[in-house]
């Protein structure tokens, strides 16, 4: 078999199936090669980011979609009627949903601009609570506290209200408890207060305090408040409800739960 002979029925000579082969496996390591060096210079800039990952992926995109139709071209096909092929199946495509894809781009363009969110931040979006692993063109990744990951399209976290939870450094904790009618009130808070204020993570401005929330069924609620680090803020937010309730305990102020006293009535 000669190598610049067309195969029968295919209509592609052996040559013309290498070359295209090879610009495929050539094209693919230059177009790692120039987005790693591409990220790399934008990573040197102010850019954030999300915005980094997602020229990358921009410009990855446009890269392959040439490799492909360099590959077309060698093999005798027309990259003109491939593009004009290309693009019957694009409107096809269109006519069968991709609306939705279109969506999740622009949603992923305007996340990319505003940075409501960011690699590495604690969010809740669209119902789930994660940390951000990926900001993709379509979508976005989650990694929950149980190891579970969560994928969102853009067009989701773009429409819905985003909660950052780290985006500030630092955050308030607030710790409820109740205590019995009949206690003593202002020993109550002054205990609260002192637990706060020796605590070695809990900032001094703003400075701790506590205060009353409600008059409940059958308790005084209150509310410990501190300022600590975000980054803190779980360990504190645990020592603080350990902290008070073996206080408490100790002081002898009661901590009520819910309960019913039901009065029987004898009938004549």
């Amino acid at each position: 078999m000669q190598l610049d002979q067309p195969v029968r029925y295919i209509g592609i000579t052996p040559i013309q199936a290498i070359e295209a082969i090879l610009i495929l496996i050539v094209g693919v390591f230059l177009t790692k090669l120039i987005v790693g060096l591409f990220r790399k210079t934008l990573k040197k800039t102010k850019l954030s980011e999300i915005v980094v990952e997602f020229l990358a992926k921009f410009l990855a995109s446009l890269l392959y979609v040439m490799i492909i139709l360099l590959s077309i071209s060698a093999l005798g096909v027309a990259v003109g009627s491939a593009v004009l092929g290309l693009s019957a199946v694009i409107g096809l495509v269109l006519g069968f949903g991709m609306q939705d894809t279109l969506t999740n781009l622009t949603a992923g363009v305007w996340l990319a601009a505003f940075r409501p969110i960011d690699i590495g931040e604690v969010v809740t979006v669209a119902g789930q609570t994660g940390k951000v692993e990926d900001i993709g063109v379509m979508a976005i990744k989650l990694l929950q506290p149980d190891n579970t990951v969560v994928t969102i399209p853009n067009k989701l976290v773009w429409g819905s209200v985003i909660v950052n939870h780290t985006r500030m450094k630092t955050k308030r904790v607030s710790v409820d408890i109740g205590i019995a009618y009949g206690s003593d009130l202002d020993k109550a808070i002054k205990l609260a207060v002192e637990l706060m204020e020796n605590h070695p993570k809990i900032l001094k401005n703003p400075a701790p305090s506590v205060v009353i929330t409600a008059l409940a069924d059958s308790s005084i609620n209150l509310q410990l408040r501190a300022w600590v680090k975000t980054e803190e803020y779980w360990e504190v937010r645990g020592d603080l409800i350990k902290g008070i309730y073996e206080i408490y305990m100790k002081e002898g102020i009661e901590i009520p739960f819910p309960q019913m006293d039901v009065h029987i009535k004898e009938m004549p």
